[in-house]
C-alpha cells in the first residue's frame, strides 16, 4: 500500500487564506450597504440595469437634497437625537448602578433575583407589549416621548446589567477596601473608582443602546401619532409610503444620511467597544 506524505500548510499561507476568507465574507455581508450607497447616487433609470452598474456615471449628488427636503426630516432627526440621547443616558446610568449592586453587595436571594433578571431576556418583547401599552395609556403618556425614554431610566435593560456586572466582578475588591479605609462610602467608590475603570464596558452599553434607539421602529410606531413627533425610522417609512418605488434613489439617499451617524459613532468608539466585550467575558 502506497504511503502518502501529508504536506503541512505553512503558517503564512494559513494566515493569508484566513484573511482572504474574512475579506470575501465581509464583502458578501457589505453588499446590501454598498448597493444602498450606489443607488443613492444614481438616476432612476440606472437602478434596474442588468448587469448592475455599481459605480454611477455620473454620480447624482442632488438626490440627497431632493430626498431630505421631500419630508420634514430635520424634525425627524431632531426627535431621534432627543430620544436616543436621553434613553442612552438613562440606560447607562441605571444599568451601571444596578450592576454595581449585584456585583458588590450580598443580600438575601440576590443570586436568585439576578437569575430572574437574566431570565427576562428569554421573554419575547411581544408578550409585554399590550400590558405596557395599557400602563402608558392610563398614565396619559401616549403620543409623547416618555414611553420611549422613561423605561430606560429604570434598570437600563437586563443585558446591559449583565454586561456591566461581569465587568465589575473583574475589579479586585482590594480597591474597595482601600477606598473605605480612606473614608469613601459605597457611592463614592462607585463614582470615583468603578465608573472610571468601567469606561470600555460603558462604551459597549452606549453603542448597543444608541443603535437600538436610533433604529427602533416598533415602539415609536405604537406610541407616536403626531407627524411632528415621528423618528427617523417612522419618517423613512412615511417617505416610502408617500413616494413609492418610483423614488427609490431618493429613499436610499435619505437612508444613507440616517445611517451615517451610527457608522461614525461606531468607528470612533470601536476600540472601547471591542475592549468592553473582551473584558466582560473574563470572569463569570
Amino acid at each position: 500500500m502506497a504511503n502518502f506524505r501529508v504536506h503541512h500548510i505553512p503558517r503564512g499561507m494559513k494566515s493569508f487564506l484566513g484573511y482572504l476568507l474574512l475579506c470575501v465574507l465581509g464583502l458578501v455581508f457589505a453588499l446590501p450597504f454598498l448597493w444602498m450607497v450606489s443607488t443613492a447616487f444614481k438616476q432612476p433609470w440606472q437602478i434596474y440595469l442588468i448587469p448592475p452598474q455599481w459605480i454611477p456615471s455620473p454620480p447624482v449628488v442632488d438626490n440627497f437634497i431632493k430626498g431630505w427636503t421631500s419630508a420634514p426630516f430635520n424634525k425627524f432627526i431632531l426627535n431621534t437625537v432627543i430620544i436616543t440621547s436621553l434613553a442612552t443616558l438613562g440606560a447607562v446610568m441605571s444599568a451601571a448602578l444596578v450592576a454595581y449592586g449585584f456585583a458588590r453587595f450580598r443580600a438575601p436571594s440576590s443570586s436568585f433575583l439576578f437569575a430572574v433578571l437574566v431570565s427576562t431576556m428569554m421573554l419575547p418583547s411581544q408578550i409585554t407589549t399590550i400590558p405596557t401599552y395599557i400602563l402608558f395609556s392610563r398614565l396619559g403618556w401616549l403620543d409623547s416621548f416618555k414611553p420611549l425614554i422613561v423605561p430606560s431610566w429604570f434598570g437600563g435593560g437586563a443585558y446591559n446589567i449583565f454586561l456591566l456586572r461581569q465587568f465589575f466582578k473583574t475589579v479586585p475588591r482590594d480597591l474597595d477596601d482601600a477606598a473605605r479605609i480612606d473614608g469613601c462610602s459605597s457611592l463614592d467608590i462607585f463614582v470615583r473608582i468603578m465608573l472610571p475603570l468601567a469606561k470600555p464596558a460603558l462604551a459597549t452599553v452606549s453603542v448597543f443602546s444608541i443603535v437600538y434607539h436610533w433604529n427602533d421602529f416598533f415602539n415609536p410606531l405604537i406610541y407616536l401619532d403626531s407627524d411632528v413627533k415621528y423618528t427617523l425610522a417612522i419618517g423613512l417609512q412615511y417617505f416610502k409610503s408617500a413616494q413609492g418605488d418610483t423614488k427609490l434613489h431618493l429613499m436610499m439617499a435619505v437612508a444613507l444620511i440616517a445611517v451615517l451617524p451610527i457608522l461614525v459613532f461606531f468607528f470612533l468608539g470601536q476600540k472601547y467597544f471591542v475592549q468592553g466585550i473582551t473584558v466582560t467575558g473574563i470572569k463569570g
